[in-house]
């Protein structure tokens, strides 16, 4: 979100995550067990040398169909390792200060909402999606700054696995994918993940329409989470600021302005709808 989650690029000087650390640490041990160069890993995983070496070296999250395939290169001892490891993966290294707080609660949520209309909420931003949105941010960073801001929230999205019985409802401006950051090409992929990502049972994507005549969302984004003491919080953020809210009126507001701002967008089956047009004209 923004700065930290969403579509912002500069928060806090993110660190290399040390569980990702670990993790690259035991597939560079099970890797040279099997007598495996990164070449010739990359190349059997069907993934880049430099994926290999990024994931080695704790600077990008390991997807869960690398550790599938594994099996084939590593052996079966060796792919369980990988999936275990891969568990104890935490979300919270390299977000912004500012973000942390609220990210601990988004892992625990029993139910998240979030309305966007800056960029794709992070939970939902398909890697390419993530580089664009950094590469064209300022101030400019560095290759290796992109890399774990990267790894920063792919990691964070692990929660979307490791939470089936959290339900997920997210509201995204047509703007948004109208826009094209990083082109045609990265939005193919950005509507691709987002369809795949709305066949979930406990995910919901809607679009809002360009034109909406009484919209709700004149102030800007928001997140909404249920805790699992059945309490609600709230969450705002705006230029290199954040708002952690959790005052019974103010989080009563947010979720005024929620249900009437899913009565306005287009309903989940709308969206597929929409969302596969809009692919089709790219």
């Amino acid at each position: 979100m923004g700065n930290a989650g969403s579509g912002g690029v500069h928060g806090s000087e993110p660190e290399v995550s040390d569980s990702l650390k670990t993790f690259g640490a035991v597939l560079k041990v099970l890797r040279e067990e099997a007598g495996l160069t990164q070449d010739q890993l990359a190349e059997q995983l069907g993934y880049s040398v430099d994926t290999i070496a990024g994931v080695e070296q704790g600077r990008r999250f390991p997807s869960q169909q690398l550790v599938t395939l594994s099996v084939e290169a590593l052996g079966e001892f060796a792919a369980r390792m990988l999936k275990a490891t891969r568990r104890s993966l935490t979300r919270r290294a390299g977000l912004a200060s500012r973000f942390q707080h609220w990210a601990s609660i988004e892992e625990e949520a029993l139910t998240l909402y979030a309305y966007e209309c800056r960029t794709v909420p992070g939970l939902l931003q398909p890697e390419p999606y993530i580089r664009a949105l950094f590469r064209t941010g300022l101030p400019p960073v560095t290759e290796e700054q992109i890399e774990r801001q990267v790894a920063a929230r792919l990691e964070r999205q692990a929660v979307l696995d490791q939470r089936p019985n959290t339900f997920f409802g997210f509201i995204i401006e047509q703007a948004l994918l109208e826009r094209q950051v990083g082109g045609a090409e990265v939005t193919r992929v950005l509507i691709d993940h987002l369809l795949a990502l709305g066949e979930r049972h406990n995910v919901e994507i809607q679009v809002m329409p360009r034109c909406m005549a009484n919209h709700a969302g004149g102030d800007g984004l928001f997140y909404l989470a249920e805790t699992g003491d059945h309490n609600w919080l709230g969450y705002s953020e705006g230029q290199r600021s954040s708002n952690l809210i959790s005052g019974l009126a103010d989080v009563g507001i947010l979720q005024q302005r929620y249900r009437k701002l899913s009565s306005q967008a287009l309903s989940h089956e709308a969206t597929v709808e929409l969302l596969k047009q809009m692919r089709g004209e790219l």
